[in-house]
């Protein structure tokens, strides 16, 4: 029997495709993203506003980018899952038991392991951003920053 955290088990119903051996694109990690999460399972499943304070460092050459990103109350977050396993088509989530299609979950497990997240935007300081609502691993890649421009609600 397989256990939750034993990400390389497939559970009943299942399947797992074999990956291309090449990637089309190149992806520049940005920064390096720094949460209380150390286990897939310690994780939440979605991140809250009122969640904890998490930092997002960015690397230096790209801190420029961050002018006036401090005039938005809330930014996404876009993030490389990079513990996620990338070869389910149908994924089973403990949550539900019911096989489903990984487009449509929100499972880290997908082909290209890219998420994204609605943060408050709590600080800047230097290339160091403190935010709230993230759901992600200690030390995930960062992908990009955005401001969120939706009204509140």
């Amino acid at each position: 029997m397989s256990r939750p955290d034993d990400d390389n088990q497939l559970r009943a119903g299942e399947v797992a495709v074999v990956l291309p051996p090449d990637t089309n694109a190149g992806v520049f990690f940005i920064g390096t993203i720094h949460t209380p999460w150390r286990a897939r399972g310690a994780c939440p499943k979605r991140g809250t506003l009122d969640g904890p304070i998490c930092s997002i460092v960015i690397d230096p050459r790209w801190q420029q980018a961050l002018t006036d990103l401090a005039d938005h109350p809330r930014i996404q977050v876009l993030y490389w899952m990079h513990r996620a396993r990338r070869d389910l088509v149908l994924q089973t989530p403990i949550r539900t038991g019911q096989t489903t299609g990984s487009f449509a979950l929100r499972s880290p497990v997908r082909p290209n392991p890219i998420a994204s997240s609605v943060v408050a935007l709590v600080a800047i300081d230097g290339a160091t951003l403190k935010v709230r609502g993230l759901d992600c691993l200690d030390g995930t890649p960062l992908i990009d920053l955005k401001p969120d421009r939706r009204p509140p609600g």
